[in-house]
């Protein structure tokens, strides 16, 4: 499974400790990913995403799942999302 939120892209950065003697040393830097079961208004139903808590700050933010993955360009999503997405889009044209 890899580190990167559903949603937003947001994935792992590379750094460097310094210590007090200025030594660098490699670090990642991990987003805080946390698995969520967001509600779907237009389909319903619960749907398991992986999504750092800036990320879900961000959905309720713009009001819901369904209006952040309307919104959002396709390049930042993951490829789940992209078919929900799809699902909602459709789920609203019928409605």
């Amino acid at each position: 499974m890899s580190r990167v939120c559903e949603l937003t892209g947001k994935g792992r950065l590379v750094g460097m400790n310094v210590s007090h003697s200025h030594v660098r040393t490699k670090k990642t830097f991990l987003p805080n990913l946390q698995n969520v079961t967001l509600l779907s208004d237009a389909l319903d139903r619960g749907v398991k995403l992986r999504v750092s808590t800036s990320g879900l700050r961000s959905v309720e933010h713009v009001g819901g799942l369904d209006n952040w993955l309307l919104k959002t360009r396709d390049e930042r999503l993951s490829l789940k999302a992209r078919r929900l997405k799809r699902e909602i889009a459709k789920a609203r044209a019928a409605a």
